[in-house]
């Protein structure tokens, strides 16, 4: 690879600006002479333990457009040798992990499919999808023997999200998953047929959502509070300039406090928490606090405050909270705070899985004032909806085409 980008260092920063997935990166002969004019696309491949089936993708992050989702388009590579009367499949399934592998030893199945389908690929079963360019570049690295598939995600199914496992948990982490899984056997699904690890291949791919690209006004929230011993009140409020917030930008939370009492205002707390409501199989909430900070503003007695206050929340501030819940990762990858679940109208939230929504809370510590002092001291505090994403990529980037080993 080094090599090959030597004539053009820039084109490393264009590389390492993309998804750092697992696997080797691959650069063939031909591909290494020039840089490319025309778009490339990544190749994600998995070869069975057996030598006999190789999976190819083009992609693996799917994005959710809410009215539609991007197909899943592959390829698979079949060696017919010594399958005998067994057939080859190809299936896309949708899952929720709530347990660790090591558990099912036991007896205890800690893996629910919410959506399955799958298509025999050989022999041929009469499964043709139209060929798209994304087949056409695959079917050319996997030769005479592969076979084009295509998965229609529905529009219902809920986003990959991870839990964020805790510093002593082992195996694959809690969560919604995608899999696309080509195996060898008899029947697609028989309880009885034990489907041997080396007549599979696998992929986990993602279903994503971006930011709309017509969003509303920004959330105000108000409260006026009013004071043991005290007839005048202290009004504050909050609000957001716009509805939606892209991951790791930094959100303004403007603040105007009327301090009509003869309390002082000492200072003003900003906290951002995450709910993640696991609506699958219980009904169990988890509320994490994912972002505190303190400003020493005061507002003294009869006096205003109008400021406005800039917060940032972060995965890498929270590492170590277990049973967070981040964007799916693939591997051992960077990721990010789940992004918020966009929900449509009339969907049912059970098939989603897992819900993500995150709120601000701005509160003010008021000091008591008089004989009393700390005795009379208060909290004021609004709450405002916040709405965390990724925004829509700017187009595609044009990339060097090399083949993907994935894990």
């Amino acid at each position: 690879v080094e090599g090959a980008l030597h004539k053009d260092p820039a084109q490393w920063d264009l590389i390492n600006s993309y998804w750092h997935l697992e696997g080797e990166v691959v650069l063939t002969e031909a591909e290494t002479k020039e840089p490319p004019c025309t778009m490339a696309e990544k190749v994600y491949k998995k070869t069975s333990g057996n030598g006999q089936l190789t999976l190819y993708l083009g992609k693996r992050d799917y994005v959710d457009h809410v009215e539609t989702v991007d197909t899943v388009e592959g390829v698979v590579k079949i060696d017919p040798t010594d399958l005998g009367d067994r057939k080859v499949w190809i299936q896309l399934a949708c899952a929720f992990r709530y347990g660790r592998d090591d558990l099912d030893v036991i007896g205890l199945s800690f893996r629910k499919d919410i959506w399955i389908q799958h298509i025999q690929l050989y022999p041929d079963a009469g499964h043709k999808p139209t060929l798209t360019e994304m087949h056409n570049t695959l079917l050319k690295k996997s030769g005479e023997q592969g076979h084009a598939f295509t998965f229609n995600i529905p529009t219902n199914l809920p986003c990959s999200v991870t839990l964020q496992p805790g510093p002593d948990d082992k195996g694959k982490a809690c969560g919604v998953d995608f899999e696309v899984k080509a195996y060898v056997a008899k029947k697609a699904e028989d309880p009885n047929e034990k489907v041997d690890k080396k007549d599979t291949c696998r992929l986990v791919i993602r279903k994503i959502q971006f930011a709309p690209n017509n969003t509303g006004s920004g959330q105000k929230a108000e409260l006026c509070k009013s004071f043991m011993m005290s007839d005048k009140p202290v009004l504050l409020e909050a609000s957001l300039d716009k509805e939606i917030y892209y991951h790791g930008d930094p959100i303004p939370v403007s603040v105007k406090i009327k301090n009509e009492t003869a309390k002082v205002v000492k200072r003003i707390r900003v906290t951002v928490d995450q709910t993640t409501d696991v609506v699958l199989y219980s009904a169990d909430k988890y509320t994490k606090n994912v972002l505190t900070e303190e400003f020493g503003e005061t507002v003294e007695a009869n006096s205003n405050f109008e400021k406005t206050l800039q917060i940032v929340p972060l995965l890498s501030n929270n590492k170590e909270k277990r049973g967070l819940a981040l964007d799916g990762r693939l591997k051992d990858e960077d990721t990010n705070l789940a992004s918020t679940t966009i929900l449509r109208p009339g969907m049912d939230k059970e098939v989603l899985g897992i819900l993500v929504s995150y709120k601000i809370k701005v509160n003010l510590m008021v000091s008591g004032g008089g004989l009393l002092g700390g005795l009379t001291a208060s909290d004021v505090t609004v709450e405002l909806p916040l709405t965390l994403m990724h925004p829509k990529p700017k187009g595609k980037q044009t990339l060097f085409y090399f083949t993907h080993h994935a894990n």
